[in-house]
């Protein structure tokens, strides 16, 4: 049974890793499977990347928080979480991630602010492919080791970004070069390569002027030891993304385009011996496909010819709406069937004008509801 599945994934994983194509709901489902955690008794902390205005007012963050933010108190009962559960959410700030650890690897704090004031390292992480994400493994290896959560859910990017968290440090890596670090660093004894970096000065001086190239000299030089630590952790967090402490959920909705971007992801999962959990098809019909349609049975045997006229515009109603949950369903059989061992679960279009919050309670209801 999904939702059984599911449930003990929010019981027992230490990471659930959610992606999936912009605009399916992959947010606000991060929330939700917070939720329903937080109300199972874990202390939950959600990650999220690019929240909407209400989802981020609802879960109290802003992109300038420092660190993660609980859910106050008396919302947090509202939703029916006791102690020992707990809802913190943080909204990720690359670049606070960024200063955090350039400080916290930095022997000599006058070279770290030096780094933090440098104009390339200011714009390092839009220079730098995947270091947003990057940011994010960051982060989130440190709350492992802080182990002040029970479960940490991290809502990535739009799928293809996503798995640049996979090897950002590699990327940085091929961007800074360390053959081409050693022609920066200056005062080498070596007179073939003091030559070779003299040369290669006046040319990024004559293409770029002296300053920029001296402020540009000065970022690699000091971002090296900043390297060293990337490739290290990168190791150890690629070990653990592999571990059975860790499931990836992949979040569709039944449109072909999102599908397409599911489907993508999970070969890449496959590729990298990652452990898929499963697919949340969301605003999806599925749940009501086994749900009684309009019929004569639901009339009286004396009911007027008005209720039966009634009943026949029903019919013709629900026709269309019974077709697509029946489609709906399909999809989610065929979703269960390429997650292998893993599971499929529906989830329901949420009513308009529902607020935030309550959109969270739906969908963490349907998601500790039993199979139906």
């Amino acid at each position: 049974m999904s939702v059984v599945e599911l449930s003990r994934l929010l019981a027992e994983k230490r990471v659930i890793v959610v992606c999936g194509a912009g605009g399916v709901g992959k947010t606000t489902t991060s929330a939700s499977l917070a939720l329903a955690a937080a109300r199972g008794g874990r202390r939950v902390l959600v990650i999220t990347i690019d929240p909407s205005k209400r989802l981020a007012q609802t879960l109290g963050v802003s992109p300038h928080d420092p660190e993660p933010r609980a859910l106050p108190l008396e919302r947090q009962r509202a939703v029916g979480i006791e102690g020992p559960g707990s809802l913190t959410a943080w909204m990720l700030d690359p670049q606070a991630v960024s200063d955090r650890t350039v400080r916290s690897l930095a022997t000599d704090p006058a070279k770290a602010d030096l780094l933090l004031q440098n104009r390339v390292y200011r714009h390092v992480t839009s220079m730098v492919a995947g270091m947003q994400e990057y940011t994010a493994v960051e982060a989130l290896h440190r709350f492992i080791e802080d182990d002040h959560y029970d479960l940490v859910l991290l809502d990535t990017p739009p799928s293809r970004n996503a798995l640049r968290f996979l090897d950002a440090p590699s990327r940085a890596t091929a961007f800074l070069d360390r053959r081409v670090i050693r022609l920066f660093v200056p005062g080498s004894h070596n007179p073939i390569r003091q030559v070779a970096t003299k040369m290669f000065e006046r040319l990024l001086d004559l293409a770029f002027g002296s300053a920029a190239r001296a402020e540009l000299q000065q970022f690699i030089v000091l971002f090296e030891q900043v390297l060293v630590y990337l490739n290290r952790n990168q190791t150890e967090m690629q070990r653990f993304f592999a571990s059975s402490d860790v499931a990836f959920l992949l979040v569709s909705t039944p449109r072909q385009e999102a599908l397409d971007e599911a489907f993508y992801f999970e070969e890449k999962t496959r590729d990298l011996s990652l452990p898929l959990a499963g697919y949340i098809l969301n605003r999806s019909r599925a749940w009501a496909a086994n749900r009684p349609m309009p019929s004569e049975e639901l009339l009286p045997k004396d009911a007027s010819a008005v209720a039966r006229r009634a009943l026949t515009k029903l019919v013709e109603l629900a026709g269309p709406e019974a077709e697509s949950a029946r489609q709906h369903e399909g999809l989610r059989e065929e979703l269960a069937v390429r997650a292998g061992e893993g599971f499929a679960l529906a989830l329901p279009e949420l009513p308009s004008g529902a607020s935030e919050l309550e959109s969270l309670v739906v969908l963490a209801d349907r998601l500790a509801a039993p199979d139906t």
